[in-house]
Parts: structure tokens; C-alpha cells; sequence
């Protein structure tokens, strides 16, 4: 990491200089800076009104099929309505790059990034930094200023429907240490992270974005296992903490966390002694708007100790401004929007927005990509060998003998699955494979049944992003497998999945779809090399 630091010396990308002070700005443009929009491609022209207007005061890029260049070009564009503003100060540019079920290797431009998951399994500290430090300098080119990454939270529960891989695992001290690596690795390349979900989304057993999950863990059990790897970011001087639309009654019995001022003030603020930016999940989503509209919840989310607000998407943001602005006015809430203003306000001046122009920072995929294989080939684990089908080796007098790979994933990790074939092919075996359907039909199954017949060997991959099993999937697999001998399973996503494969006698898990990691297994199912991952959860008995 010192040595990478070493290397890549620069500072921020081009900005022009605010022309004003936070006393100048009124409170309708303080009020603006706390608020953070949702963007794309092609929503942008929607939110130049607010931003060229001073109403905004930060987007939230989403993921969308397009290329890095027009993701640069999109940031320019948002950046010069901006100074187009009365005050003239840049907007905050924030992403969800966090890699697994939030990221897949054709949105925005930027490199693959693995799966916290998948980190974890690694183990490899300084190697997680450095690949956030490389990926955080790629993302500091293109314009982006903050990271709503790393996620803290714990997933100890198996039937978590949206955590999952993005968790490092169930072990509170992995969790820490492996985020406190990527925090030091984006802040370094000059990116603020944003941990969440606080305080901790990892033991629940109903996704946020469409209903109230609740945590029932004590107090106790809040403390030891959940906030222990917040408490760790907080000392650590971590920029941002992100709330989570999750109840928690040993703490708030009424609130979620994101209204909730016994968590945000009381615990985060003032025991845990947090300085940094609290920023809300998105409001848009319905453990929020259950209790309130998108104005409402903004309102609420200010009211008790949030900082920045991320509104969602499909909002109209002139039309929520002026309900918040509103209600904020009736509820005499200024000194609350005050306070969280001049924190964003002075977050901008520490990051070089209001400053100078300066240098920006030099490409880094090469070198990106490299620590990137060294991680993936370290994660790849042997899950169980029953028979001893790995190393496997093919029946003596067979000179060429074959393998079938049959891949269940979407067609957009195709081009990743092609590096699995070739150590089999420098061994001088025939390869098959074929990429069925995530949800395989018939002729899916009829296809795999055609690619395994007279193999020598056959490879079946799973993917499933969280808690939910894929039935077809499922029955595709186990069919599979009680047909043909030598297999062997690689569980390619959520390691969870490995229990709806009780008869797989051979199991691998990756914990993410990338071509170095199904190199890695290919080598590891042939002997070349020796399995190094360990798993990061505990896999419920079947």
C-alpha cells in the first residue's frame, strides 16, 4: 500500500473557485446542499433547473448500461449547471460502487470490483486497500467525490434477502478490520467513504427497499456484534455515516434509524462521538414511505440528527424542495439545516472542491487489475471434497479427455466465464460449456444434459444474489448432478446457496463472477494450485 501511495501522487480534479462564504448562502441554499438528487444519463436534464438554481447540493449517480466516457461527460455537465448556481459551488458527485449485487462489469465504465464477500474470504488486508485505493483513483479521474461503500454491516443471518455478499461476513471482527482497510485505501486516492447501514442491516430477514425490517437483537448483542465495526470507522475518522431504514427496538422502539434521534443523536453523535456526515439511505424507498412522503421523510431525517439526504429517484426536486423548505419553516428547524449545511459546506472545501484547480490523479487500471487477480485467486475456497474428485485426475489412458462447464448466470458476466476453459485447454483437455439462463427453462436443461454427456468431468455453477433460491435453478443443478458422476459445483455469488446442494460432493465458492476467479477454481479443480479462501459466514445445516 506505501509502496502504491508512493506512486500515484496527485490532487483533485478541476473545480471553479466558490464565490462565497457559508454566511453568504441563504437558508434556501443551505437547505439545497443537504439535499442529494438521483441521476443518470438520461434523467439529467430534469434536475438542471434545481441545480442551476442552487436547490441541489449533490447527485447520486445510478448504475446504468453506458460507458465511462459518458459517465465523465454526464459529471462535467452536472458540474457546469452548478456554476451556473447564484453561490457557484460544485455539487458533491456520490456513487454506489461497492461491487456483488450492486455492481456488475458493464455499468458506468469502471473496473469490476469484488465482493466485500469475496475480500473477506481473501483475507488479504492490504490487498483490499490497495485495490480501493486504485479503484478510488479511477473514481476521483472521472469526478466522483464520495463512495457510499464500505458496508459495516454483519450479515450473521442466512436469510438476509439484500445483504448478502456485500457483507464481509458474520464475524464482527472480519467485518472491522477488512473495513477499515478499504476506508484507508479510498481515502488515500482522496475518495470519502460512507459506511452503512447504521446501526447494522445484517440481521434482517426482509429487504428495506419494500418493507420495515426489524432487528431484535438485545442491546448487548447491538453493541458486541453490530456497532462494533461502526465504533471501529468512527475512530478511525471515517467521512460519513449511512443510516439504515431498519427498526431496532432495544434502541428506538418507535423509529426507524433514519428518524430515529435516540440512534443518530444520542448513540452515534454523542456516545460514539461521530464529527462526520450522517447520510440517509435513499427516502424513496418503502421502509421509509411508509411512515412519510419523500418532503416528509426529508423533514423527519434532518429533525433528528441526518445530514445529508439522498431523495431517490423519479422525484421532482423543485416540487420536494419547496415542501421541505416549507415544513422546515413551520417546524423552526433552521439552526438544525444550519448546522448540517456548514458540515457539508466545509466536507467540500476539505476535499479541494472550493479551492484552486489542480492536478488530476493518473490512470491505474494495469495496476488495478493486477491486485485484483492477486485478491480473487486468494478468495477462491474448497467449501468440501468428500470424494477427493479435486485434484481430479482423468482415468489413466485417457490422452484428451473432456470437461463441460455449464454456467447458470446472466449474459453479462459472459465474457468473464471464457478464462475458465483455459487451463483445461493448456492441459490438453476438450472443453464444453454453456451459459444457461439464470432462471433455466427446458431447453436450458436439455442443453446442459447435451454439453455433459460422455464428459470425463463436468463443472456446474450457481448464482444466487441473496437469500432467495432460483427453484428453476435449483431443480436445473440437482438434476444435473444425481445424473453424472464426476461434478463438480462452484457456488459463483451468495455462499448460502451452497445448502440447496445437499448431494454436491464437491463444492467451491467465489463469492462473485469475475474471469480470475473461475481461472482460479479451474486451476484448483486441476491440481495447479492449492485452495486459499476461507469461508466468511456460517452455511446453515441442510
Amino acid at each position: 500500500m506505501k509502496k502504491l501511495l508512493a506512486v500515484f501522487l496527485f490532487a483533485f480534479p478541476l473545480f471553479p473557485a466558490a464565490a462565497v462564504t457559508f454566511e453568504e448562502l441563504s437558508f434556501e441554499e443551505k437547505l439545497g446542499q443537504t439535499l442529494v438528487a438521483f441521476v443518470d444519463v438520461d434523467s439529467a436534464e430534469q434536475l438542471r433547473p434545481a441545480i442551476e438554481t442552487g436547490k441541489i447540493g449533490g447527485v447520486l449517480i445510478q448504475w446504468g448500461n453506458y460507458s465511462l466516457a459518458q459517465t465523465e461527460e454526464l459529471i462535467a455537465k452536472l458540474q457546469r449547471w452548478a456554476a451556473n448556481s447564484p453561490h457557484k459551488i460544485p455539487l458533491f458527485i456520490s456513487i454506489d460502487y461497492e461491487g456483488g449485487t450492486v455492481y456488475t462489469p458493464i455499468t458506468l465504465g469502471f473496473d469490476y470490483l469484488p465482493t466485500n464477500m469475496m475480500l473477506s474470504a481473501a483475507a488479504d488486508e492490504e490487498g483490499a486497500a490497495a485495490i480501493a485505493y486504485l479503484a478510488g483513483l479511477e473514481l476521483r479521474r472521472a469526478g466522483v467525490h464520495i463512495n457510499f461503500s464500505p458496508v459495516l454491516d454483519v450479515n450473521n443471518n442466512p436469510d438476509n434477502p439484500i445483504i448478502g455478499v456485500r457483507s464481509f461476513g458474520a464475524d464482527p471482527a472480519d467485518v472491522t478490520k477488512m473495513g477499515i482497510a478499504l476506508i484507508n485505501g479510498f481515502k488515500a486516492a482522496g475518495v470519502m467513504s460512507i459506511v452503512k447501514h447504521f446501526p447494522g442491516h445484517g440481521d434482517t430477514a426482509q429487504d428495506s427497499h419494500y418493507a420495515v425490517p426489524v432487528v431484535k437483537a438485545s442491546a448487548e448483542q447491538m453493541q458486541k456484534v453490530h456497532l462494533a465495526p461502526f465504533a471501529a470507522a468512527v475512530k478511525q475518522g471515517v467521512s460519513g455515516v449511512m443510516t439504515g431504514h431498519v427498526l431496532y427496538p432495544a434502541l428506538d422502539a418507535k423509529n426507524i434509524a433514519t428518524f430515529s434521534k435516540p440512534i443518530l443523536q444520542d448513540l452515534l453523535k454523542t456516545r460514539m462521538g461521530f464529527k462526520g456526515l450522517v447520510v440517509t439511505d435513499s427516502l424513496d424507498m418503502k421502509s421509509a414511505t411508509t411512515y412519510c412522503t419523500i418532503a416528509g421523510c426529508a423533514v423527519r431525517s434532518l429533525e433528528n440528527g441526518a445530514d445529508m439526504i439522498l431523495l431517490g429517484r423519479y422525484i421532482k426536486p423543485l416540487t420536494v424542495f419547496a415542501q421541505t423548505s416549507q415544513e422546515i419553516k413551520t417546524k423552526n428547524l433552521q439552526p438544525r439545516v444550519e448546522e448540517a449545511a456548514r458540515k457539508i459546506f466545509e466536507a467540500k472545501r476539505n476535499m479541494g472542491l472550493l479551492n484552486s484547480p489542480a492536478h488530476m490523479p493518473q490512470p491505474s487500471h494495469e495496476a488495478y487489475r493486477a491486485e485484483l487477480e492477486k485478491i480473487s485467486a486468494k478468495a477462491v475456497t474448497l467449501v468440501r471434497n468428500r470424494k477427493k474428485t479435486i485434484p481430479f485426475i482423468p482415468a489413466p489412458g485417457n490422452k484428451k479427455p473432456t470437461v463441460c462447464a455449464v454456467f447458470f448466470a446472466p449474459p453479462r458476466f459472459s465474457d468473464q466465464l471464457m478464462n475458465f476453459s483455459k487451463p483445461f485447454l493448456e492441459k490438453g483437455w476438450n472443453v464444453r460449456s454453456y451459459n444457461a439462463a439464470l432462471t433455466p427453462r427446458k431447453k436450458d436443461s436439455q442443453r446442459a444434459a447435451a454439453c455433459a454427456k460422455g464428459a470425463d468431468l463436468l463443472i456446474l455453477t450457481s448464482l444466487q444474489w441473496a437469500d432467495k433460491t432460483n427453484i428453476n435453478q435449483k431443480n436445473a443443478i440437482n438434476g444435473l448432478i444425481k445424473e453424472n458422476k464426476n461434478t463438480v459445483f462452484i457456488s459463483t455469488m451468495s455462499p448460502y446457496d451452497i445448502k440447496n446442494y445437499p448431494e454436491a460432493d464437491t463444492v467451491l465458492a467465489t463469492y462473485g463472477l469475475n474471469r480470475y476467479v473461475l481461472q482460479t477454481a479451474a486451476d484448483i479443480i486441476l491440481g495447479n494450485q492449492q485452495a486459499q479462501g476461507k469461508l466468511p459466514v456460517e452455511l446453515p445445516a441442510k
